[in-house]
């Protein structure tokens, strides 16, 4: 399954209704209603090196209402379609959370954990070939934060465009981005940047910010908040594609956050049904490495055991299959170390913006 835009609120319906249709039509044969899906586990997610992302296999599996978990999952999908084209109509939005609590009205339709409710909803998103932000579904955490000198326009909830500059019509937290940045809701209107830099942690977004790096090196920078909601991913490949900014990924120097990297690069397997649509697979990774503990004798940590299983783990992904991370990953292993992000502040609260950063964007060609 393919999404590429965002769908009109009629579209969103009548793949909604056919949900119901496809339970309908059965059950007037005389026969258990079903929804087919793809099989959702690892085994039936491959790396498509053609598109450089994760995507679902062509393994499905049928819910039919002949066992009593499928038949409350049923259930559940058409209390979901009914709640979602209830706020379409009436122009409402919910929290995944919310959603949640308001099931407890279900009755035998309600769910037991958020993460069965979630994954509901992502079911729904591969059937219908919709969105979560079509469905008006929104997560509870925030998006990224973005400063630089880009300039977009915002639908308001009065239906009202704002221009916004993330540079000059902010304070210093910044822009923050919405769970919805298609079109309908978020222009992308002008830019005067050279690259836009992900920044995984907030210490060091401030830092950079408090430094006037976005204006020193022409960059808009966006915080990640860890690992980067749907939303700030897709922004940075609207950036990307529209704009034809390099896209860097600034993170710690651990598994994990590499695995942040290739969230941005290659997708993730949670959300493989649509990793064309989040994915920036030109982003390219800044920092730190296992190269950087040596070459500026950073403070580091000793790697824990759950460190170094997700390393091996990551020496047979492909997403890192390319020599040079290869490598990065093999010297992590031989010095059993590993290092964040403010370790360079053992040379000062500048040396990140006057010495690191120029060094290693002068190496990618992006000298100032």
């Amino acid at each position: 399954m393919t999404i590429n835009r965002q769908k009109s609120k009629d579209e969103v319906i009548e793949a909604l209704h056919g949900v119901a249709s496809e339970m309908h039509d059965r059950m007037a044969k005389g026969v258990p209603p079903t929804m087919t899906l793809p099989v959702r586990s690892k085994s039936n997610i491959g790396f498509d090196k053609r598109l450089g992302v994760y995507k679902y296999g062509k393994k499905k599996t049928v819910r039919d209402a002949t066992a009593l978990g499928s038949a409350r999952q049923l259930l559940r999908a058409l209390h979901i379609t009914e709640f979602v084209e209830g706020m379409i109509t009436d122009g409402k939005t919910s929290t995944l959370r919310e959603m949640y609590y308001i099931s407890e009205g279900w009755g035998h339709g309600k769910f037991s954990t958020q993460n069965e409710s979630n994954n509901l909803a992502e079911d729904l998103e591969i059937v219908t070939k919709c969105l979560r932000e079509d469905f008006g579904l929104r997560p509870e955490e925030d998006g990224a934060r973005i400063i630089g000198n880009v300039t977009f326009e915002e639908r308001n909830r009065k239906g009202d465009w704002m221009r916004i500059n993330c540079r000059d019509d902010v304070g210093d937290s910044g822009y923050g981005v919405p769970y919805n940045v298609e079109s309908e809701k978020l222009s992308l209107i002008e830019e005067d940047v050279d690259f836009v830099m992900a920044i995984e942690t907030g210490g060091m977004f401030d830092r950079l910010v408090e430094n006037g790096f976005d204006e020193e090196a022409r960059c808009a920078l966006v915080h990640l908040k860890g690992q980067p909601a749907r939303s700030t991913r897709r922004i940075m490949r609207r950036m990307s594609e529209q704009w034809n900014k390099p896209i860097l990924v600034f993170t710690d120097c651990d598994p994990w956050s590499f695995r942040i990297f290739a969230s941005i690069a290659y997708g993730a397997i949670k959300t493989a049904h649509i990793s064309e649509y989040l994915a920036t697979k030109e982003a390219t990774y800044l920092g730190i490495t296992a190269d950087d503990i040596l070459a500026y004798d950073l403070p580091s940590d000793d790697l824990s055991k759950q460190d170094s299983n997700a390393l091996v783990a990551e020496l047979s992904d492909p997403r890192f299959s390319t020599g040079w991370w290869q490598e990065q990953i093999q010297l992590m292993q031989e010095i059993g170390k590993k290092a964040e992000q403010q370790s360079l502040a053992k040379y000062g609260l500048d040396f990140v913006t006057d010495t690191y950063l120029p060094e290693k964007l002068s190496a990618m060609g992006l000298g100032y």
